[in-house]
């Protein structure tokens, strides 16, 4: 499939004159040189570099040495422009396409990639989707296909994208033009799927080490946002250097950025719900550290080369791996030692369950609402497809997510269609009686004529309701002229109509779902995948051996040990109890005992103060019964399992979920998982009672 190698192909010492003529480097880094030499000879690539590890410039060099045009297909909008910008400072001839410019600017682009005027021509996959796009750049002439971030070629990626598995159809109709997929992290399973998917022909596989020597990974164990707050300000007060602070969404990006601001740590908040102008404004500051620290979403950092970052820090946990390697990766691109901190509560999974869950649901969640719409529709199949509204109505607890998720699959399986509005047709059911129409019409002229054309287009079955069209009626002057007497006819109770063809629609009420090509194995293995790269983050926070050796195992590199010498663990700084935000105060053995009275007496009075109801009483001994099994099955006194005082705020406060179970004073990680679920079914089931 790929162009055959070719005599008089440019050479490796041509790429390096080009390396240190276009961008200022001395020679390749490790990797680069393999895979440079394997792109020059038309051989298919796949190359596996770690984060900073300079994987653009395993096709920009060869983009520079190739006869035609090197297409590069990218996931991110800011991505594209960035790296465009930094290659046309260098002279280099280069240019993006996507949905952030007009058809004029498209066209002028496209216009100088047919001339010849470019080199480097950066799209993302769905500019495939519309129209010759591929046909027209066949016509150009097209030397390489460089595929970046290519795990988003795969199901098993962190960053999987649909749009690209279009990609290996976009590579045939350019002609199969060689092909060099790239990214930073994938464990042997995707770098599988990355070649089948891309269609890779005997693809010379580039892998150079994942571990970066020079970072030391940590993890502190909080038990709340205030907690991570108080080791946030700590981490940067004891580290000097520019940091990166990821937080996992736009609230608490800001949330973050003003406690540090609060504390006299200069931040600024980066994320997608800032305007282009801001977001460019932020990021200038920071390369120009004019700021200290940038908090943000995920989006920053790739592609942005800061080489000395020394901390970057996570205030929530990633949902894999790969994310957490790839952007820890971001400090000390310059090789110098730096720091990357994880700051852990175990509640933080069940954010990550929460849009798991919603994003893959289950086949008896989506059969259910699928009937749920079929209960909805008219007898045309037409339906209003409101997601808060379907998960109302639904049994137990729906996310609004999840309905969308499932109305998502129903749409691309074809169950349900989603059409625009067009031509005449209508849906009219009438509501009078003739006696009223004759009686309270009879002066009305066009009124009247038209529910008589109605009727004779319908007959009887107008009583119910059917379908017409208007343009097909003579005498009404077409849609046109009917729908304004239709509208007033509704105002007036004598009819309820409403246009065809616009909206959501049942495509066949009596086909059942099984005739729908819904792949349920395969969502379902999309769930499982998703839950599987979770628990890896959660066993990478609980680890006690060493980290850098999990993080190589999990991406299969042999060069993982038992000991590295620059992990928390290795280093035995690791403090395995969860931190407090305010520090105890040191007391003499005398005031120790004073103090411990004063705490029983003000627990006592605080305990009395909590209990509001004889429901709450009853809730409490329920509890308190529970407690005393599991006591009794692990052999230790009762408060070990739980104090007083935190089942007397269970009882009050009623948690339904892990998350909320662990807001209460009392209630760490390990108690959430060893004991928390046997508890949420004694609060869930008081509600349960006390409702019937």
């Amino acid at each position: 499939m790929s162009q055959s190698i070719a005599p008089g192909r440019p050479t490796l010492d041509e790429a390096r004159a080009t390396l240190r003529a276009r961008f200022g480097f001395p020679d390749f880094r490790p990797g680069q040189e393999r895979a440079v030499s394997s792109v020059l000879a038309g051989r298919d690539t796949l190359v596996v570099l770690p984060t900073g590890g300079g994987k653009s410039l395993c096709y920009q060099v060869p983009s520079l040495l190739l006869p035609g045009l090197t297409v590069v297909v990218s996931p991110l909008i800011s991505l594209m422009k960035d790296q465009v910008d930094a290659l046309v400072a260098r002279g280099i001839p280069a240019t993006f396409v996507n949905s952030t410019l007009t058809k004029g600017e498209v066209a002028e682009r496209m216009a100088r990639v047919s001339r010849g005027e470019i080199k480097l021509l950066y799209v993302a996959p769905e500019r495939f989707d519309l129209g010759t796009a591929a046909e027209r750049l066949r016509g150009v002439g097209v030397s390489l296909l460089a595929v970046d971030e290519a795990h988003c070629i795969s199901e098993w990626g962190h960053d999987f994208r649909p749009s690209y598995l279009r990609v290996a159809q976009v590579r045939e109709k350019l002609g199969w033009p060689p092909a060099v997929a790239l990214t930073a992290t994938a464990t042997p399973h995707v770098r599988q799927d990355i070649a089948r998917q891309l269609r890779l022909e005997n693809a010379e596989t580039i892998i150079t080490g994942f571990d970066r020597t020079n970072l030391r990974y940590h993890v502190v164990p909080t038990r709340s946002d205030a907690e991570k707050d108080q080791a946030l300000i700590d981490i940067l007060e004891k580290h000097e250097g520019m940091a990166i602070v990821y937080a996992a969404t736009r609230r608490n990006v800001e949330k973050v950025t003003a406690t540090l601001e609060r504390a006299g740590i200069t931040a600024a908040a980066y994320h997608a719900g800032l305007d282009d102008a801001h977001r460019h404004d932020v990021q200038e500051a920071f390369m120009k550290e004019s700021v200290r620290a940038i908090v943000a979403t995920n989006a920053f950092g790739m592609g942005i080369d800061k080489p000395n970052v020394r901390v970057v820090i996570h205030h929530a946990m990633p949902g894999t791996i790969e994310a957490y390697y790839q952007e820890a990766g971001r400090a000390g691109r310059d090789g110098r030692m730096s720091d990357v901190y994880l700051l852990h509560a175990f509640p933080d999974r069940f954010t990550h369950e929460f849009f798991i869950k919603g994003a893959y649901p289950e086949r008896a969640l989506v059969e259910k609402i699928y009937a749920k719409a079929l209960a909805m529709a008219d007898n045309t199949g037409a339906v209003r497809l409101e997601p808060a509204e379907i998960a109302g109505a639904l049994p137990g607890k729906v996310s609004d997510r999840e309905v969308e998720s499932a109305l998502r699959l129903l749409i691309k399986a074809g169950a349900i269609r989603s059409e625009p509005e067009s031509g005449g047709g209508v849906f009219v059911r009438l509501l009078a009686t003739p006696a009223r129409i004759k009686r309270e019409l009879s002066a009305e002229p066009a009124k009247l004529g038209l529910l008589r054309a109605l009727w004779r287009a319908a007959g009887d079955a107008l009583n119910d309701g059917a379908a017409v069209d208007l343009d097909a009626i003579p005498g009404l002057g077409g849609a046109v002229g009917a729908m304004p007497i239709l509208d007033a006819l509704e105002q007036t109770q004598f009819l309820e109509w409403h246009r065809l063809g616009g909206g959501d629609r049942i495509a066949n009420r009596k086909r059942p779902l099984s005739a729908y090509p819904l792949d349920w194995a395969a969502l379902d293995r999309r769930r499982k995948g998703e839950l599987a790269k979770l628990e890896a983050v959660q066993q990478y926070a609980y680890a006690t051996g060493c980290r850098r050796g999990f993080v190589l195992r999990y991406f299969g590199d042999p060069a993982a040990g038992k000991d590295c010498g620059g992990c928390d663990n290795c280093l035995g700084t690791h403090d395995r109890a969860a931190r407090t935000a305010t520090p105890a105060k040191t007391l003499k053995p005398g005031e120790k005992k004073r103090e411990r009275i004063r705490a029983g007496v003000a627990a006592k009075s605080e305990a009395a103060d909590l209990l509001t109801s004889p429901a709450d009483a009853q809730l409490l001994e329920r509890l308190r019964a529970l407690r005393s099994g599991i006591a009794r099955e692990d052999k230790v006194p009762a408060y070990v399992v739980f104090a007083d005082r935190t089942l007397m705020e269970m009882a009050v406060r009623r948690p339904k979920s892990p998350y909320a179970l662990g807001e209460i004073k009392g209630v760490g990680p390990m108690k959430i998982e060893k004991y928390g679920e046997r508890f949420l079914e004694v609060l869930r089931s008081a509600d349960e009672t006390e409702a019937a």
